[in-house]
């Protein structure tokens, strides 16, 4: 039996919102650098609250707060300056049977902790609401990292003890790593994860003590998020007033011949496989290390193409996704037989061999229109991101009440799990870790 509170809107009112937030998130452009909090000192507290899921229900959770506020899943994005001596305070207002809970972060050199009592990976806090640790390291390499509870991971990180840490190098935002090569015009968090629902239903009405042993070794997940939302939630507004203990949401956009960072990190307990729908992606870093022997190249020399992100428990990755038109075989931008078609390719009215840096366009196709003819409107099923358009930045007529969530014209892709049944919420499709990719025009912002 799934858990649905009454104070939480029904599934058909947040599909609504849902459809309605997107145009605003469109019209106002959508966040593209990542939402987190910066500085070196922070203060967390365990508590417990709900999180909404996409198909109208809630789930207990466990999680960490920042400051005074409601915890939050996943836990808040730490953003951070290589070289910074980080200090975390950590206190616990789980209830008692809970017992006590810590951090650990993988990847960091030389943590440090202090108060609370010793565990076995670290030290703890205790459920008093009162009793504070401290962690203290420095963040000694740029990159992308987990953290999470060191204490009975394999009922905590579950319930809900994870978060995200970003180190921005010496070079400053716009690079990955202190690498020329790790360069980005966008950048996107990919935090993926998966919850069983007997174990925070059992924690919610009976107790620590009413999980079967079994369910740890033997999960059994119905809900999967990205960032801590289930589709069509990831595409909603980052902040939504409605979703207060899911602050992070996920909708990647770039434009033609940009470079997007892929910041992807696997917080769960499986494998997922993430597969971004229209181009690869090159591979350029592993757990916060850059693939590179250091030889000077200028381009980083160990990395490598791959078409869906081996996204393993407990490890970060970082890609970098990049789309132009090259060997697509038409014009992107337009008809030449459309009135209306005024593009020029480089500068040029001639095609030339190149991919022009403004446009992302192949022009060796400048002006080559479509080799199929297109079905009429009649014979189509429309989706909500088809614009009417096959062309880059157009609009086409729609039947009314159809489409409406891509008003700049842009070409829409599903990125989801490859895993294809975590593209469910309890057994509906589509929804669970999925998003949709935009690739916008030139000239379209995003912000």
């Amino acid at each position: 039996m799934k858990t649905i509170r009454k104070d939480l809107p029904k599934a058909g009112l947040l599909k609504i919102a849902a459809l309605v937030t997107l145009l605003i998130l469109f019209a106002a452009g959508s966040q593209a650098a990542i939402n987190g909090v910066s500085g070196t000192t922070f203060s967390l507290t365990a508590k417990t609250d709900y999180i909404a899921t996409g198909d109208g229900g809630s789930v207990y959770f466990w999680g960490y707060a920042l400051d005074a506020g409601r915890a939050q899943y996943p836990g808040p994005t730490f953003i951070v300056n290589q070289g910074d001596t980080i200090t975390i305070n950590l206190t616990n207002a789980l209830p008692a049977d809970a017992g006590p809970v810590s951090i650990v972060f993988p990847g960091q050199e030389g943590v440090t902790a202090s108060g609370g009592s010793s565990g076995l990976l670290t030290n703890e806090a205790p459920p008093d609401g009162s009793t504070v640790v401290t962690y203290t390291f420095t963040a000694t390499h740029a990159g992308t990292y987990l953290y999470y509870s060191g204490t009975s991971p394999e009922l905590q990180v579950e319930m809900g003890f994870v978060g995200a840490i970003i180190v921005r190098p010496y070079l400053g935002a716009g690079y990955a790593y202190n690498h020329n090569d790790s360069r980005y015009d966008q950048e996107y968090l990919f935090l993926l994860s998966e919850m069983d629902p007997r174990i925070h239903q059992a924690i919610e009405f009976q107790g620590v003590a009413a999980v079967d042993p079994d369910w740890l070794s033997d999960y059994f997940p119905g809900w999967w998020f990205i960032n801590g939302r289930n589709a069509p939630d990831t595409m909603l507004m980052a902040g939504a007033g409605w979703l207060p203990t899911q602050p992070y949401n996920c909708m990647p956009r770039t434009h033609p011949g940009e470079r997007m960072l892929m910041r992807v990190v696997d917080a769960g307990r499986d494998m997922h496989p993430f597969h971004h729908h229209g181009n690869h992606a090159r591979l350029i870093a592993q757990d916060g290390r850059l693939l590179d022997t250091g030889s000077g190249s200028p381009m980083i020399d160990l990395s490598y193409m791959e078409f869906t992100v081996q996204a393993v428990p407990g490890a970060t990755a970082d890609a970098i996704f990049d789309w132009t038109s090259k060997g697509l075989g038409w014009d992107i931008y337009g008809d030449p037989a459309d009135p209306d078609y005024a593009h020029q390719c480089n500068g040029l009215d001639v095609p030339s061999d190149v991919i022009d840096p403004n446009t992302g366009e192949d022009c060796n196709y400048h002006g080559v229109p479509i080799p199929v003819v297109l079905p009429e409107s009649q014979s189509l099923t429309f989706g909500g991101f088809w614009s009417g358009s096959p062309y880059l930045g157009s609009l086409g007529t729609l039947p009314p009440g159809e489409g409406g969530l891509n008003p700049n014209g842009g070409l829409a892709f599903m990125w989801h799990s490859h895993t294809e049944k975590e593209m469910t919420n309890y057994d509906i499709f589509p929804g669970g870790m999925m998003t949709m990719f935009v690739l916008e025009a030139p000239g379209v912002p995003i912000e």
